[in-house]
């Protein structure tokens, strides 16, 4: 019987598979590792990641809360964390001379605040190790073999084998093909990680300004989240939108993305304590002009504006000689003001899918697939997807060692 190729070919060369090929090398020294990259570069979303700085992981050691952040696969990877969460994800980069850094939100990233750091500690591990590995090189077709092991079939018509494959193919149509005709049971994607689509007088020109935390909410779909607030040239984004957006990602996508949006630029301040402060400010500055002085400082002098407008306010009008209904005018558009929503736009080029392989299909131990032995899947190919902060790469890190450390343990117990 002929020996297949390679101990393992890894389909897809992004964080997941990497780090899969990296943990198999590690505990199976001096098998041959293949990774298979259908693009032109490796590690795309690990370059522009954080602005092109990679957001490594979130300083959130407690698996217990580290798993709310996930909106699919919260449950299923309680356990995975354990093994393998952001304080390993650390000590792996460090200990290979990447030093990380916490951000005040708790983001995590290479102190170059560079992402090339974090591709070249891959490259360099990877060379160390042995890796082949190819790019322009798709896969059309994975198969078991009878005599044992796997046969990858490529999309210039090559073959090769492997006693084992790691799928860590991302957000990719055609890799889930490949899986759903395994009969793997696959969970439809929808977009995850988008901005919203508004078109409305109170926001147009002022793209570019932010609030550092509002409240932002769905009443039709019961979702609320909050955070900095992001003014587009196309509507809202920011990380309250994007958290919102992952939580409602199911939800949105069956609505169409029309929907209802009310804003709380005040983010926790409530409508009622608003209105003392609001109150407060009227009689210490009663003689002054409303549009030269804003009650708020976290607003911006231009959306302010903007807000008086839409509350038929001038903005030369003094604070005392307002009416007890301007005052409630002005606290609707700044606590409790709708907004339409038409539509989504990706986030950057960051573009995360809720949906994927069913993960009733795996041993989330070992991230093995329990109808296939020897095929392993990782990264954005299963129906996991996070909140932004660096929680799709700690999935992918943890999916991805998990996944290879249970390979190695295989072949070497073959």
């Amino acid at each position: 019987m002929k020996r297949p190729a390679y101990s393992l070919i890894v389909v897809g060369g992004g964080a997941a598979g990497f780090f899969g090929a990296l943990a198999f090398a590690e505990k199976a020294p001096g098998a041959d590792i293949l990774i298979l990259e259908k693009g032109r570069e490796l590690l795309s979303k690990v370059k522009i990641s954080g602005g092109g700085r990679c957001n490594v992981t979130h300083a959130c050691f407690d698996p217990a809360e580290l798993v709310t952040y996930y909106p699919r696969g919260r449950r299923e990877l309680l356990g995975p964390f354990h093994k393998f969460g952001p304080s390993d994800t650390i000590h792996w980069f460090e200990s290979r001379g990447v030093s990380i850094k916490t951000e005040g939100d708790g983001r995590m990233f290479p102190v170059t605040n560079n992402s090339q750091t974090i591709i070249d500690c891959f490259l360099r591990e990877a060379d160390h190790a042995g890796i082949e590995i190819r790019c322009k090189a798709g896969v059309s077709n994975i198969e078991p073999r009878q005599e044992g092991g796997w046969l990858i079939r490529l999309t210039d018509g090559t073959e090769c084998t492997a006693s084992q494959v790691l799928v860590a193919s991302g957000s990719s149509r055609s890799g889930w093909s490949m899986l759903e005709a395994l009969g793997l049971r696959m969970i439809d994607p929808v977009p995850s990680l988008f901005t919203f689509q508004i078109q409305d007088e109170r926001l147009e020109g002022l793209q570019g300004l932010s609030v550092p935390a509002a409240s932002v909410e769905i009443p039709e779909a019961r979702l609320s989240e909050s955070g900095p607030l992001l003014i587009t040239h196309w509507g809202v984004s920011g990380p309250a939108v994007l958290k919102l957006s992952a939580r409602g990602a199911r939800k949105l996508y069956e609505c169409a993305y029309s929907f209802q949006l009310k804003i709380n630029f005040l983010g926790s301040l409530s409508f009622n304590d608003a209105s003392i402060e609001l109150q407060r400010f009227r009689r210490d500055h009663g003689a002054k002009a409303v549009g030269r002085n804003g009650v708020w400082p976290e607003i911006p002098g231009r959306l302010w504006n903007r807000l008086l407008q839409a509350a038929s306010i001038r903005d030369e009008e003094r604070w005392a000689d307002l009416s007890g209904k301007k005052m409630q005018a002005i606290l609707a558009q700044v606590t409790d003001a709708t907004y339409s929503v038409s539509g989504k736009s990706t986030f950057k080029e960051e573009f995360v899918t809720a949906g994927g392989v069913d993960l009733r299909e795996i041993d989330l131990r070992s991230f093995e697939s329990k109808s296939h032995p020897g095929l392993f899947l990782a990264g954005e190919v299963l129906n996991i997807d996070a909140l932004t902060g660096g929680f799709n790469f700690q999935a992918a890190w943890t999916g991805g060692y998990l996944a290879g450390c249970a390979a190695a343990k295989r072949l070497n117990s073959a």
